[in-house]
């Protein structure tokens, strides 16, 4: 399993399955191979939803972000 935390504070926001991954991966712009972290903005999931993301991918990061518009997040093997 792939380990998500919040890129700003290191806490750990819990574990997301390799296809989870790779469906983050193939939304998200990378800056090069080495690249393990992603802003992602509240108005992304509604979309994300919709283009068929897992609910618990949804819900992890619905309930890290807690209200916020957005978070980084950070992920590890």
């Amino acid at each position: 399993m792939i380990q998500l935390f919040d890129a700003d504070t290191g806490k750990q926001l819990g574990e997301i399955s390799e296809a989870d991954l790779e469906f983050m991966r193939s939304q998200m712009e990378e800056e090069s191979d080495d690249d393990h972290d992603y802003y992602i903005h509240s108005s992304l999931l509604p979309t994300w939803q919709d283009q068929g993301a897992d609910a618990n991918l949804l819900s992890l990061l619905t309930t890290a972000m807690a209200g916020k518009e957005d978070i980084n997040v950070r992920w590890e093997r």
